[in-house]
C-alpha cells in the first residue's frame, strides 16, 4: 500500500518526471476542457470485438477484505471457515506477508493495477507487481490434470461482446482474500468481463471449488480505465520482517456486545477517491 510513497519522493527532487506519471494518455477521447472522456462509446478492435486493453484498478476492497461477505456462513465448508479463523489470528503462511503472489484474488483486490492488451488470439493481463496471466483465444481447452501454478491456467472466448475467461490450475499456497478464505486445487474460476463504455469494465468472477464451498458463487466488481499516467513498479523485496512480528489478537475470538455492533452496522468499502495522498 506504500508503493507509491517513493515515486513521490522522487519526483520532489527531479524535474525530469522520468516514470511519464503526467504523461496524457494518446489516442482517448476527451471532453471540451481536456478531461478523458471515460463515459465515450467503448472502443472495438479490429474483428469488431470490444477492446479491453488499457491500465485498470478495481473500485472497491469489499471482496477482497471478504469472498464470503455475501455468503451464508453454512455456505462455507467446516474447515475452511476454520482455518480462515486461524490465520486471521495468527497470520500463519500470508502470502503477502511472504512477498507471495496473489494468485485468484488479484481479479479482485484494489491494491494492484492491471494492464490488459489484447489481440485476436491472446489476451494478456500484466500486474503491476510483475505476475502475468495468458488467456488463449484460440480454441483449446482447460486441461483435465493441470500442474498446479501460482497464476493458474487461462483460455477465453466471447459471448457477444462479453470476454469470457476460464481458469484451472491453481495451487493451494494462496488465499482468496484478506481473511485467510482457503481454496484446493479444486478450484475453476470464471470471469465475464463487459466494457459498457470508455471508462468501465464490468467484471463479474465466479469461484467454484467443491472441496471448500458448498455451491459456486459470485462476486460483481467495477473496473475504472487509470488515464494519464502509467503504471509503477512494485516489487515485494523484503520479508526479513516476518520473523519479527508478534500476534496481538487474542487467542479466542473477540465478543462484542450486541448494543455497540449496532451502533456501527452497516457495510464499509474503501473507494478509490477516499485513498490517502501517498497512493497516487
Amino acid at each position: 500500500m506504500f508503493r507509491r510513497c517513493l515515486p513521490i519522493l522522487a519526483l520532489t527532487i527531479s524535474p525530469l518526471w522520468p516514470q511519464w506519471l503526467r504523461l496524457p494518455t494518446p489516442g482517448i477521447p476527451r471532453t471540451p476542457d481536456g478531461k478523458p472522456n471515460l463515459a465515450a462509446p467503448a472502443p472495438r478492435a479490429a474483428d469488431g470485438k470490444p477492446d479491453l486493453s488499457g491500465l485498470w484498478e478495481k473500485t472497491v476492497d469489499r471482496y477482497y477484505n471478504d469472498i464470503t461477505v455475501d455468503l451464508d456462513p453454512a455456505e462455507v465448508r467446516p474447515w475452511a471457515a476454520a482455518l480462515s479463523r486461524e490465520r486471521k489470528k495468527s497470520e500463519k503462511d500470508n502470502p503477502i506477508d511472504a512477498c507471495q503472489v496473489l494468485g485468484p484474488a488479484y481479479t479482485i483486490t484494489p491494491y494492484h493495477e492491471s494492464r490488459i492488451l489484447q489481440t485476436p488470439g491472446l489476451v494478456a493481463i500484466l500486474n503491476d507487481d510483475l505476475t502475468f496471466r495468458q488467456v488463449y483465444m484460440d480454441g483449446r481447452k482447460l486441461e483435465q490434470d493441470p500442474n498446479p501454478t501460482w497464476m493458474g491456467y487461462s483460455v477465453g472466448h466471447w459471448d457477444g461482446d462479453t470476454l469470457v475467461v476460464e481458469s484451472n490450475g491453481f495451487n493451494e499456497r494462496t488465499w482468496l482474500d484478506l481473511e485467510g478464505h482457503p481454496h484446493t486445487e479444486e478450484l475453476r474460476m470464471t470471469e465475464r468481463y463487459r466494457r459498457p463504455d470508455f471508462g468501465h469494465i464490468q467484471l463479474q468472477v465466479t469461484f467454484d471449488d467443491p472441496k471448500a464451498y458448498m455451491k459456486p458463487f459470485t462476486v460483481s466488481i467495477t473496473m475504472n480505465l487509470v488515464t494519464d499516467t502509467e503504471m509503477l513498479e512494485f516489487v515485494c523485496d523484503n520479508e526479513k520482517d516476518r520473523a519479527h512480528m508478534r500476534n496481538l489478537l487474542p487467542a479466542t475470538d473477540l465478543v462484542v456486545p450486541a448494543a455497540t455492533l449496532a451502533a456501527y452496522a452497516g457495510v464499509y468499502d474503501v473507494k478509490s477517491a477516499a485513498r490517502p495522498w501517498w497512493w497516487k
